[in-house]
Parts: C-alpha cells; structure tokens; sequence
C-alpha cells in the first residue's frame, strides 16, 4: 500500500512540477531580493499567478529568498508528509486504540491511505502548504480548544493570518461560545497583521484594498480544480445571477453548519471536520489541493458509523475521476461528474455525525446526532 501510495504521488508530481511552489519563490525572491517591485504586482512568466496570501505568510516565507529551489521543494514535501503523519495520528489513534488493532500496522495502513488521498498528493506535488495549515489549526482545536487551555486560539489566528480561509474556525468558536479562545483567535490573528503592516505598510495596503479581491490571480473560477459551491455555479449557464445564487447558498450553507455544531458543542473533533468542510463549500476558490480539509470528516464518519460515507468519499476523490470531464461531455454528466467533490463536501456537511460526549473523553459512551 505505502509503494501505490509512492507511485500515485510521482505520477502526480510529473504533472504538476511544484508549480505553486516556484509561485511563492518567484514572488518571494522578487520581494526581498528584487528591485523594490511590489510583490502583489508580480506574475509567474505567461501566467496569471502571482502571490494571493496577505503579508504576515511573507513574513513566514522570508527564508524561501535565500535558498535553493530545490531545496525550497525537499523541505515543502517533508513538511507535507510529517504533518499528515501527525493529522493522522491525532484523528485516527483514537480509532486505533479504541478497536485494539495492531498499531504500527494500522497506523501504516492510515499513513498510506492519507498520503495517496488526492487532495494531499496535490498538496506536495504542487508545492502548497496546506496540510501544515489543518495541522496548526487541529493542535490548536484538539489541544488547546478541547482541552480549555489559555492559549486556545493561537494556532487559529496564526492560520488565519497566514491565510484567510481559516477564518471559518473563529465562526466555530463564536457558534459555541467560547468567549475566550475568540478572543485569542482574533488577537493572534490582529496583532500578526498588525506586525506585518507596521513592516511592509505598502504591500499590507494594496493587498488589502486590491489584490485581495482580484480572484483573477488565483485562477478562473469555472475551471475545473474549483470544487467549492461558486466553483460549481460558475461552470452554469447562470452568469448574470451567478453571484446571487452563490450568496444564498453561502447564506444556507452557513445556517446549516452552524445549526449542528451548536448541537454539539462539546465534540470539537466533530466541530473540526464540519468546519473544515465549510471552508471548502463556501470558499469562492476550493482547488482540489485545499480539500485536506475534509480529512477530519471522513475519519469521523469512519470512526463514529458512517463508514459508507467515508469510504465512498474517499474513493471517489482518490481515483482522480473528476478530472474525466476537465475537457468531457457537457451537461448534464457534467454537472454530476464535474462538481464531485461538492457533492461529496455537502454529503459531509449533513451527515457527518456528531457526538455529546467531549472530544478529549474517548472511553466514555457515545451519543451520536445525526
């Protein structure tokens, strides 16, 4: 399994060639070693991608301007690779505790699995940073929120400065009240956007008044990759309502997540996966790579009786099957095949079980609500 895993990712790897990455060293190089240029300003030769994260992730890329490329990749796919083993240790040792199975087997067997899971080999074979984002934000919800610590909230704000989608996570902590990590978040988040402004007043500007709101630097938002719900209203024949209908459906999206977390207050390993699969949906930009989020829905469904959910999830986004209508037939197989992970995403969001019982009590009963 951990050799199919191997192949799956070179295979991927030879497609993609750590684009994203070369996109932050470009931009990062250009920035600090360049001529003074505004780094928002700065574009990867014939394309349309420039650097899209506010200042403070500049701050956390410095060193990017002073080493090899190669090198640059070497540590992007090792930092991958140790942060899914410790995700998937935090959310499947439980699991594997719990049902008594060979642990270095079954962590072997989870390990590979993660890593093959379509959206992670994206993640390294692109060069991006996402799983090291779900792990900041897990510890600081698994370790820090669960658990009551002061400092509950920190790795929420860190996250959100490096990069605004996890901004969904200070919902959750409004949703359940919990008055004090809140306050955390939003300070952490605060002062790191602060530090960067007082450093680089120009760039903090233009990326808060302009950059931030050209969704063209990231990418079209009909193309294929883009698996959030304004990914798959895009690629309708809705262009003058187009905007509308994806508010709404932000608007219902949001009244349905915060209507289950608020259910269940006290499973924030539950509250972490259906927060993490919000972020996907209600994103105007869900690139396959960014669904590592939904990785804490599908061990919850597998661990708490929605085996067939997670399975066939995880399936279906392994197998790359979506991408059989990037240039294929059009509607109305386009609008199942091409949107899949949305599908996927929405089944989470609804059935995605929650229990009473808090996250860090593992022997005691469950109660699921469904």
């Amino acid at each position: 399994m951990a050799s199919a895993a191997v192949v799956t990712i070179v295979l991927a790897g030879i497609r993609n060639e750590f684009f994203d990455s070369k996109v932050y060293y470009g931009a990062i190089e250009y920035w600090f070693r360049g001529d003074g240029g505004m780094v928002y300003d700065w574009l990867r030769a014939g394309t349309p991608y420039g650097f899209t994260y506010p200042p403070f992730a500049g701050i956390v890329m410095l060193p990017m301007a002073y080493l090899p490329f190669p090198l640059v990749v070497v540590i992007a796919c090792v930092g991958t690779v140790v942060t899914t083993a410790m995700l998937v240790w935090w959310l499947a040792g439980p699991l594997i505790r719990e049902r008594e199975w060979t642990p270095w087997f079954a962590y072997a067997v989870a390990l590979s699995l993660a890593l093959a899971f379509e959206p992670v080999r994206e993640t390294i074979t692109f060069g991006q940073v996402n799983t090291l984002l779900l792990a900041l934000v897990a510890a600081d919800m698994l370790f820090g929120v669960a658990r009551g610590r002061k400092w509950a909230g920190v790795g929420i704000g860190l996250a959100v400065a490096i990069k605004l989608t996890p901004g969904v996570f200070i919902l959750y902590l409004l949703v359940t009240r919990r008055w004090r990590a809140l306050a955390t978040a939003i300070g952490t988040a605060a002062a790191a956007t602060l530090l960067a402004g007082a450093v680089f007043v120009d760039e903090s500007r233009e990326f808060w008044t302009s950059a931030l709101w050209d969704t063209n630097r990231v990418g079209l938002l009909h193309y294929l990759s883009n698996q959030s719900e304004r990914g798959l209203l895009a690629r309708l024949p809705i262009d003058t309502i187009e905007a509308k209908v994806w508010l709404a459906a932000v608007v219902a999206t949001l009244a349905g997540w915060a209507w289950r977390v608020a259910r269940a207050p006290e499973d924030v390993v539950g509250g972490l996966a259906l927060t993490g699969v919000l972020g996907c949906l209600i994103s105007p930009v869900t690139w396959i790579h960014h669904c590592v989020w939904l990785i804490p829905a599908l061990v919850q469904c597998f661990a708490l009786g929605r085996k067939w959910l997670a399975i066939s999830a995880y399936v279906v986004m392994t197998s790359h099957v979506t991408w059989l209508w990037e240039t294929g037939p059009r509607p109305p197989l386009e609008f199942v095949g091409g949107n899949l992970y949305v599908w996927f995403s929405l089944a989470l969001l609804v059935w995605t079980p929650l229990s009473t019982r808090r996250s860090s009590d593992v022997h005691e009963p469950v109660k699921i609500i469904t």
